[in-house]
């Protein structure tokens, strides 16, 4: 029989040997100072032959990007802001003829898509604030469709304290930041 401080010593061998083969086996044989690109252009990659800046990719078949809503106006006949409370994502009263607004233009243009972007102030954790300007864009989300808005139509998301409408840490800039705007695409 192995005195027990054999075994020991034994099996700290033993795991050891093990922590070895572990580690072997996770390594690479790939080379982080070559990479595997290689050049199909026929110009030297960085050239800034035919490509784009210097780039060493040829943009005369690349098309532009078009992001949804860039080159769109927003309809300034009507508010597209609604502000909320401390704390809070209970749409206000208030907010009804702006809400029921919005609704007939989105419900006569059908082609057009709405985001509803929930914002908050600064005070509170990043991410209850994303969650807080969530449940706020989903709150008037839930109203738009109550008048007959379809879901298709609207997008709820959060901004949190990321975008401030108005800097400062009183309550003016806080209630001007605790919003959802409405943008149109």
């Amino acid at each position: 029989m192995f005195p027990t401080s054999a075994l020991r010593r034994t099996s700290g061998l033993l795991a050891a040997l093990i922590a070895a083969a572990v580690l072997a086996a996770c390594g690479s044989n790939v080379r982080l100072d070559e990479p595997p690109v290689e050049d199909r252009t026929g110009t030297a990659a960085g050239a800034g032959g035919a490509g784009g800046q210097g780039s060493g990719v040829d943009q005369r078949g690349v098309a532009g990007v078009q992001v949804p809503g860039a080159g769109s106006t927003q309809p300034t006949q009507m508010q597209r802001i609604v502000y909320f409370d401390y704390d809070s994502f209970e749409v206000k009263p208030e907010a009804t003829q702006l809400l029921e607004a919005n609704a007939r233009y989105l419900n006569a243009n059908r082609n057009v898509r709405v985001a509803l972007e929930g914002h908050t102030d600064e005070r509170g954790g990043r991410e209850y604030n994303l969650a807080l300007g969530q449940k706020r864009a989903e709150a008037v989300r839930r109203a738009m469709s109550l008048l007959g808005v379809p879901d298709s139509q609207m997008e709820a998301v959060s901004f949190g304290e990321e975008k401030p409408a108005q800097t400062g840490a009183d309550e003016s800039a806080w209630a001007k930041n605790r919003r959802v705007e409405l943008t149109y695409r």
